[in-house]
């Protein structure tokens, strides 16, 4: 099957722009707060202006408002930086925040990579901010709090300062040529972390580069029928994206279609991820203009009650 028509919901719902260079992106050990917006009604104002300044969740019940990149969440919870079996980078971008259910999946999730590969743990990027919405930098989606990006590194068995957290960088697990994975890095536990993550009932879509799909496709053993779940996307080479379903009882979460069936393994679906084209491909001419910022009115109504909200105390 064409991979273009297997990934037709993700394109028409913007769902993923992360890219590589965002696991690699170092952060600050001493951020300094956003200067404070000269007009926060302008009504062009781009909404992700607003909710970057919102440096806690909204002091409501949890509820998903809205699609993976067109949202937010009230009653975000925070993952916490240090677990038995997980840290948490990056912790100058506030972005640890998500769907209990997600929070909960993680944790589930460290303790399996622990148990089933061997990892003293996980390291955990970009899950969302602490009442959604577009971020500054890095995402289209992770706005609704049901996105959340795992290292594919290892975490190490100490400790991290917070210097490490925001300037170690994650491990390239693609080849230089783009069409495999490196074998020096990329080990059996990969695939068995991953293996976890797919198997998760809650999750619906596990985003990696096409040639770890390649790798998995190649490597799974015995019951495959979680391979369906992981899907072939740009970037994706340091880290893998794990995206949920909409919760039970969230009327107001915008989800995708379910997965379509078969294990995405077949010569015509990965074929187009390593053509010339996808794997060179030509520099534009000339620079694309940037689009404009989606404001606030572009949002789900209920989001404006999210963002007016008090901050819930932590």
């Amino acid at each position: 099957m064409n991979p273009r028509l297997i990934l037709l919901p993700v394109l028409i719902s913007a769902a993923i722009v992360s890219t590589a260079v965002l696991a690699q992106d170092k952060g600050s050990v001493d951020p300094k707060p956003l200067p404070p917006l000269a007009n926060p009604n302008d009504p062009k104002l781009g909404a992700k202006e607003l909710f970057a300044r919102k440096l806690l969740p909204a002091a409501m019940p949890t509820r998903v408002i809205g699609s993976y990149s067109k949202g937010c969440i009230a009653g975000a919870q925070r993952m916490p930086i240090n677990g038995d079996t997980w840290q948490v980078m990056r912790l100058s971008r506030n972005r640890n925040w998500g769907h209990p259910d997600l929070v909960a999946l993680l944790k589930r999730l460290s303790v399996k990579a622990h148990k089933d590969a061997g990892w003293p743990g996980i390291l955990v990027g970009d899950i969302g901010q602490p009442r959604g919405g577009p971020a500054l930098s890095g995402h289209a989606s992770h706005q609704i709090g049901l996105d959340a990006d795992v290292w594919l590194t290892p975490m190490p068995d100490h400790r991290l300062s917070r210097e490490e957290r925001e300037e170690m960088s994650a491990v390239m697990m693609v080849r230089d040529d783009r069409l495999d994975v490196d074998p020096k890095v990329f080990t059996p536990g990969h695939v068995l972390v991953l293996r976890d993550a797919a198997q998760e009932p809650s999750v619906q879509r596990i985003f990696v580069n096409a040639a770890i799909k390649k790798a998995l496709c190649r490597e799974a053993r015995g019951d495959r029928s979680w391979l369906s779940k992981i899907r072939p996307w740009w970037g994706h080479d340091y880290h893998f994206h794990i995206r949920m379903a909409c919760p039970p009882g969230s009327s107001d979460c915008k989800g995708q279609p379910l997965q379509a069936g078969g294990e995405g393994c077949g010569a015509g679906d990965l074929a187009y991820w390593f053509t010339d084209s996808i794997l060179h491909p030509t520099p534009p001419t000339k620079p694309e203009k940037p689009r404009p910022p989606v404001t606030l009115a572009q949002l789900p109504a209920a989001c404006r009650q999210v963002l007016a909200a008090p901050d819930a105390r932590q």
